[in-house]
């Protein structure tokens, strides 16, 4: 049976009602036009839902995931360390 604990922090959602609870993100997940869900941040936040209101993973990953999704955010570039530069000796600044 699925979890619908409310979210710390319950926040609006363009055109509807504020989302309060893990089954408020599932419904309006479910009403996005088909092709805005199927979108990398969409995905992610669907994920992260759905392993929330199994238990699998943690409500603020639900809640992120939504914030980002609801702010069109991207996803995160994989971080490659060959492009860093190598970072010197912290330099001692007492004087």
């Amino acid at each position: 049976m699925a979890d619908w604990s409310p979210f710390d922090d319950p926040y609006p959602a363009t055109g509807r009602r504020d989302l309060v609870t893990l089954r408020d993100a599932g419904a309006y997940i479910a009403a996005l036009p088909k092709t805005k869900q199927q979108s990398p941040e969409w995905q992610a936040a669907t994920k992260a839902l759905i392993m929330a209101a199994e238990d699998r993973g943690p409500l603020m990953h639900a809640h992120v995931g939504m914030m980002l999704a609801l702010h069109g955010a991207k996803p995160i570039p994989e971080h490659n360390p060959s492009k860093e530069k190598a970072l010197g000796p912290a330099e001692n600044k007492t004087g």
